[in-house]
């Protein structure tokens, strides 16, 4: 326990640094006079204690130092305006969620700190702390507490936090980067002047009167290397300890300490015929030092498809008012100005094209590589690029509400979240730096036996060569690289968990309209009942249906504008609809209904015989008809047609070929979902199921043993897409798919849903293959060193090779689909 109270003379109470003699910060905390270095060290104390958390210095081992609180920061009050929140925050009303940047995190006593003191203060629905992103997800109800006094609350115990953005995460990056150099130049800086202590040492000045004096020039050299250099693996271990686990660091920190306590008592003790390590203390650290460098950047570079993505948004639009153009930051942009996109330029709103025509680059967004043609009317999305000609648009969504950011944010959920086999990985970590532990032990009274000297360095090899870094990285990386590369080809996938069980499924269900089919619905035919006037019909229905978002509305509508048959003009009330089932409403005085006939019959309207026999014919060609019904009459059917996607067959004769079980699951007819299947070469139909009810159809394949995955659209589908062991979401990143789907496809490409599968199983097997070769390596290299057949210097240096090997292997993923 860390307590820095008056029995610990002269070190501050709260950060355990030495207190100036010029300085007198005192307080009364826990019934004890306390002393502090600093005025920031005693405000902070004073309110841990204050909030009742003083358990916080109980979970800070003896002896650590957790430095002064950081500066905190100022201004903060301009966090609690809407307008400057809406870059950072997601809102629901009140409820606000946000992700802040916290610097001055040291290990798992602040995570428990931050968390526990957070979640005191009213309207804070939750805190969660990512302690090696040093981020906190903030969730909270802002009419309760602003976001000011949470940050304020935050500096109070300790810690400086500011909003999440790429900039400042990047600028943290850079810092812990240049800190790591100074550490790095620092241990080869003495490694090179021990170098010549050692030569000194070994051509003889070992045996003469000069060899104590040699010692403590080592001493002098290893020592704050040790401290300085060696600070990051000590940080690790002392860190993992406070959260009750075995870390990464231990085998590392416990290798260095041994071997410079060893050299240490030969040199102080003077001793004769002892050996003195501190050469092995500074080329180790330096070692290992350059490998985590090594990793960092290995590992920036491999997952740098959310960097890319970021960058895409710009921080400039030209904005047009008053008939100029006036270059403003984004954020200065408001919903309904109006933008002015120049040809390369890149997009910087969501928004409508209210003038101008220009093919826009979607590809970082969608993965298609096409220019897609925009013209007035057609939506256009920040971060793509405008390619040809210059487009007015009316902002519809900024910052964080645009799809970019939606797609953003998915990435970088997915990239932390954690497959199955990755928490069996951090299982098995623990316990195998205690089976390290444990071998480096028993090397060491083994070898013990015959030379001291040797069972050190052994011991040490042990311990240096077994650190399971690779182990803890084989599945983050495969996933955070997986992920990166889905969103660069148009494919979110929003949890590692799907990445594994997407290559496990056994059955695939698919969605009739706009999924196998391109959900471009047309009137092909339209046949009325004798007595019936055509264009009456056509007016009537299309009336009703302009009050539908229904696709089969739109085809009726289309159909009545193509016609020119003036339905507008005719006045519609009482509109209602069943959803699966059918429309109604009054028009111009007669009650009109357009469904199925089912649903006609249960409305009591008795259904035209010939008209019958024409649908049944139309169905069997794979037409969907809609039947129209006047005044309690059946008085005409309209008969829509739908084309099949191009990449359908292909997908479906893959899947087919692999075993795989497939079920074409429709609300439509039976006759038109059959016609269907039988042009894709035939596959399990079940027909006119209610979008309600498809989730059960889902479950009963689940209870037969099947790992389901189903296509949809996201819409309708929401129910089934939730229930399915992974569901795929053809869309554009509406709010319902991404909501709904563990899987979107930025782009109607069923395609993608071949692309997605081999995705998740090449990023199964990068795992498997990666856990593989961390334990051969362990095989092979631990052995030896237990035989003393290799040195600590080797094993510095094996070790971060065989992470790099990792990484690299993980890195490879991104090949995946460079060639289609």
């Amino acid at each position: 326990m860390t307590q820095y109270s008056e029995s610990v003379a002269g070190v501050c109470y709260h950060c355990g640094l030495p207190i100036a003699p010029e300085t007198d910060y005192r307080s009364v905390l826990g019934g004890a006079e306390r002393r502090f270095c600093c005025f920031g060290c005693q405000s902070v104390s004073g309110a841990i204690h204050d909030a009742g958390l003083e358990g916080y210095y109980q979970r800070t081992p003896e002896g650590a130092l957790l430095a002064p609180p950081p500066e905190p920061s100022k201004d903060v009050e301009i966090y609690d305006f809407d307008e400057v929140q809406q870059e950072f925050t997601t809102c629901s009303g009140d409820v606000r969620d946000i992700h802040l940047l916290v610097e001055g995190i040291h290990c798992a006593a602040c995570v428990w700190l931050i968390e526990r003191g957070l979640q005191r203060i009213p309207g804070v629905l939750s805190a969660n702390v990512n302690l090696a992103a040093k981020r906190l997800h903030l969730r909270w109800d802002n009419s309760r507490s602003k976001l000011s006094d949470l940050i304020r609350a935050l500096a109070r115990i300790g810690y400086a936090a500011v909003p999440y953005d790429p900039e400042s995460a990047e600028g943290v990056i850079k810092k812990t980067n240049r800190a790591m150099l100074f550490r790095l130049f620092f241990a080869g800086f003495a490694m090179m002047n021990m170098m010549w202590i050692s030569i000194a040492l070994y051509s003889g000045a070992n045996q003469d009167e000069f060899r104590e004096f040699f010692h403590w020039m080592g001493l002098v050299l290893a020592t704050p290397t040790l401290l300085y250099s060696g600070y990051p693996f000590y940080r690790g271990a002392i860190g993992g300890l406070r959260g009750g686990r075995l870390t990464m660091d231990m085998p590392i920190a416990i290798g260095l300490s041994v071997t410079y306590l060893y050299s240490l008592y030969v040199t102080v003790t003077g001793s004769k015929t002892g050996e003195v390590y501190f050469d092995t203390v500074t080329n180790l650290t330096f070692v290992i030092l350059i490998g985590r460098y090594l990793e960092g950047m290995f590992r920036h570079q491999a997952v740098s498809a959310t960097k890319r993505l970021m960058e895409l948004q710009p921080r400039v639009a030209i904005v047009m008012r008053d008939g100029q153009e006036q270059m403003m930051p984004i954020r200065g942009v408001k919903l309904g100005d109006h933008v002015l996109i120049k040809p390369g330029h890149k997009v910087p709103v969501d928004g409508v094209v209210l003038e101008g025509h220009s093919a826009v680059d979607e590809s970082m967004l969608s993965g298609e590589s096409v220019p897609v043609s925009k013209a007035a009317g057609a939506q256009v999305s920040a971060g793509t690029v405008n390619a040809t000609g210059a487009l007015l648009v009316e902002v519809r969504s900024l910052l964080q509400d645009t799809t970019l950011s939606k797609i953003i944010r998915l990435v970088e959920e997915a990239q932390s979240s954690k497959a199955p086999i990755q928490r069996l990985a951090d299982t098995i970590v623990p316990w195998f730096v205690l089976v390290t532990l444990i071998c480096a032990t028993l090397t060491f009274f083994i070898w013990n036996q015959q030379d001291f000297e040797v069972a050190l360095m052994a011991a040490t090899s042990v311990l240096i060569i077994t650190c399971p870094c690779a182990l803890g990285m084989a599945t983050p990386m495969s996933i955070a690289v997986a992920s990166g590369l889905g969103a660069k080809h148009g494919i979110l996938v929003k949890n590692g968990l799907v990445l594994e069980t997407l290559s496990k499924v056994t059955h695939f269900v698919f969605d009739k309209t706009g999924t196998l089919t391109e959900g471009k619905m047309s009137v092909a035919q339209l046949h009325v009942a004798a007595g019936s006037d055509e264009q009456e019909v056509l007016r009537h229905a299309a009336a009703v249906e302009r009050y539908s978002e229904h696709s089969v509305a739109k085809a009726i509508v289309a159909e009545a504008e193509a016609r020119q048959s003036g339905y507008r003009d005719i006045a519609v009330d009482g509109f209602h609809a069943t959803a699966g089932l059918g429309v109604e409403a009054n028009v111009a005085g007669q009650r009109v209904l357009l469904g199925s006939a089912e649903w006609l019959t249960r409305c009591g309207i008795a259904l035209d015989a010939v008209l019958q026999a024409q649908a049944h014919e139309l169905e069997a060609q794979a037409m969907s008809c809609v039947h129209v019904a006047q005044e309690g009459k059946h008085v005409a059917i309209l008969a829509l047609a739908d084309k099949l996607r191009g990449d359908a067959l292909q997908l479906v004769n893959e899947l087919r070929a692999e075993g795989i079980a497939m079920t074409l699951l429709s609300g439509d007819r039976r006759p038109v979902a059959e016609a269907i299947a039988r042009q894709l070469g035939g596959m399990e139909v079940i027909a006119e199921v209610l979008p309600q009810d498809k989730d059960q159809v889902i479950q009963k394949l689940q209870q037969g043993g099947a790992v389901v995955a189903m296509v949809g659209d996201g819409i309708n589908d929401a129910p089934a897409l939730i229930r399915a062991d992974v569901g795929i979401a053809l869309g554009s990143g509406t709010d319902v798919s991404v909501e709904s789907a563990d899987i979107v496809l930025m782009h109607n490409e069923l395609d993608k849903v071949r692309q997605a599968t081999q995705l998740s199983r090449r990023t199964l097997r990068t795992i498997k293959q990666n856990i593989g070769l961390s334990f051969v390596y362990n095989a092979i290299m631990v052995p030896l060193a237990m035989m003393a057949k290799v040195s600590p210097l080797v094993a510095a240096i094996t070790m971060p090779i065989s992470s790099l090997v990792v990484i690299g292997n993980a890195a490879r993923i991104r090949t995946l689909f460079k060639n289609q």
